[in-house]
């Protein structure tokens, strides 16, 4: 197979496996586990691209290694010619490339902030405190968009929504996503059930947040 994507459990990179999956496309995976002591990724990683991150899409037949989930979801969109793509109404599309944008860059980096502060004993869950609000922020604003419609960019799934999927599980996970934001809850049940994330989750291993 041609596709290649360098698996890191527990990780960001279970969307990618999710998007292949809704979109048909065949791919291998090869899995790394992480360091049981720090919970990083093995350094074998660096040997495929020198950041040592997880995920990597590897393209053998185009000759390309590409970094970044927003980026690798962009190619593998781009690969299935528009599917799962920006959708036709401008409205639509500015909020498909918003989500696409949003999910790493505005709501990631609170709950990246929330869960090392967990593991700091004593002042830092007192700091963590402090960022709880900032993740509420963004909880708030997601539920009233999920309210609005079905999808985040409209009536249809989209590459948008697995973007979005990584840190609204990690919400639920570890920063007070629960039953009083219905909408939010109810889309992830829903995502969960979809055929392809089932198969994406029996092919890439553990992931906590599933």
């Amino acid at each position: 197979m041609s596709l290649i994507v360098h698996h890191l459990e527990n990780s960001r990179s279970q969307r990618i496996l999710w998007l292949l999956e809704e979109l048909g496309l065949p791919y291998e995976i090869v899995r790394y586990e992480r360091d049981k002591a720090t919970m990083l990724a093995p350094p074998e990683l660096k040997k495929v691209h020198p950041l040592g991150k997880s995920p990597v899409l590897e393209d053998r037949a185009a000759g390309h290694v590409v970094i970044e989930t927003g980026a690798i979801v962009d190619y593998i969109v781009e690969l299935a010619d528009g599917r799962m793509g920006p959708p036709a109404h401008r409205e639509a599309t500015l909020r498909y490339r918003q989500y696409l944008h949003y999910a790493e860059g505005s709501m990631m980096p609170p709950l990246l902030l929330l869960l090392v502060l967990n593991r700091i004993p004593v002042l830092g869950k007192t700091a963590a405190k402090r960022v709880q609000p900032m993740i509420d922020v963004h909880l708030d604003y997601v539920e009233s968009e999920l309210a609005s419609r079905p999808w985040f960019a409209g009536d249809s799934i989209s590459a948008a929504d697995v973007m979005m999927s990584f840190p609204l599980e990690a919400a639920r996970s570890r920063a007070g996503l629960d039953e009083s934001r219905p909408a939010t809850i109810a889309w992830l049940d829903k995502i969960h059930a979809r055929p392809a994330y089932q198969a994406a989750l029996a092919k890439g291993g553990p992931y906590a947040y599933a």
